[in-house]
């Protein structure tokens, strides 16, 4: 393969991703690592998503901020980042800049609005508080809904499951969300170290949002085709017609 073959190949690192995995990276390493590390500040607490804060104080920011903010296990930011990468810059490419910050930032916000949902419903149901004061934090929920886009719009593509069993991409995503389904089922309210209620919760807002992406691109295009019929002009010229003329003409 030739050197042009595989630079063509290569992933591109797009404008937003590229900014969403530097805000990550920045608040992870200079606010957790040096600043929570070393001056012992509670950052992690002030920026994770609680949901009884959410529901009893109504912090509602922790929707948003809990998206920038990961374990102090460097494989968990790692993979988060690698996946932002590798799904979200080819959905960025076919979106716009836009839609795509539109469609990330919604599913994690999603994500952590049906965690919530499901922690206080789990807590009405038992009368058990604990999941209501388990933080969450981390960006996975989003990936999960960058995840179903890829499985949506490219679900015929092949990758490489483990990497090693070839499968389409929509098989994939199937397979993923089945069990992050199953895995939330068997596990404990509070999911261990993984949430993987957030993880599902990514996956429906994905598919909400990206309905809410169609109707919004319908709707420009009806508007850019109706400006464009408002400026079309029918002309008749029906003044008496030369011999080589064949009737009136029209023009737009």
């Amino acid at each position: 393969m030739s050197r042009g073959s595989q630079m063509s190949m290569a992933i591109p690192l797009t404008p937003v991703v590229k900014w969403l995995i530097i805000a990550n990276v920045a608040i992870w390493f200079g606010l957790q690592v040096l600043v929570e590390g070393f001056l012992k500040a509670p950052i992690s607490n002030v920026l994770s998503l609680v949901p009884a804060r959410l529901i009893f104080e109504f912090r509602i920011w922790e929707l948003f901020t809990y998206m920038f903010v990961h374990s102090m296990q460097v494989t968990h930011i790692l993979f988060n980042m690698l996946m932002l990468w590798f799904f979200g810059s080819e959905l960025e490419q076919r979106w716009g800049r836009k839609y795509f910050l539109f469609y990330y930032l919604f599913t994690g916000v999603g994500a952590g609005a049906l965690y919530c949902l499901g922690m206080a419903s789990y807590a009405a149901a038992t009368g058990s508080q604990v999941g209501l004061m388990i933080p969450v934090v981390g960006a996975s929920g989003a990936i999960f809904g960058l995840m179903l886009a890829q499985g949506i719009l490219f679900g015929e593509r092949i990758v490489y499951f483990f990497m090693v069993f070839p499968m389409k991409t929509k098989y994939f995503v199937a397979i993923m969300g089945v069990v992050q389904i199953a895995s939330m089922i068997t596990s404990s309210v509070g999911g261990g170290e993984v949430a993987y209620l957030a993880h599902v919760g990514g996956l429906v807002s994905g598919y909400f949002a990206l309905v809410i992406l169609s109707r919004l691109k319908s709707y420009e295009n009806f508007k850019k085709t109706k400006k464009k019929g408002g400026n079309l002009r029918l002309v008749v010229d029906n003044e008496k017609p030369k011999k080589s003329d064949n009737g009136p003409r029209y023009w737009n």
